[in-house]
């Protein structure tokens, strides 16, 4: 695989993990509202951590090389 695409899908990767990890950091002191308002957030972010898994499975492309 063409090392430009496995940088971008890595720089795709870090920075849902940064925003996972924000996120959590936010529900800490998130009131009502704002913790649904994370949540649905943090329920999109793992989906597309999932796709993103699938989607190499589909591709036969190994996870370890993108970092997945």
């Amino acid at each position: 695989m063409d090392n430009r695409y496995v940088e971008f899908i890595q720089d795709v990767l870090i920075s849902i993990h940064e925003n996972i990890r924000d996120l959590k950091e936010r529900k800490t002191f998130a009131d009502p509202e704002e913790l649904q308002h994370i949540e649905g957030k943090l329920i999109a972010y793992h989906e597309m951590l999932v796709i993103l898994r699938v989607s190499a499975d589909t591709f036969n492309i190994p996870k370890e090389q993108i970092g997945i």
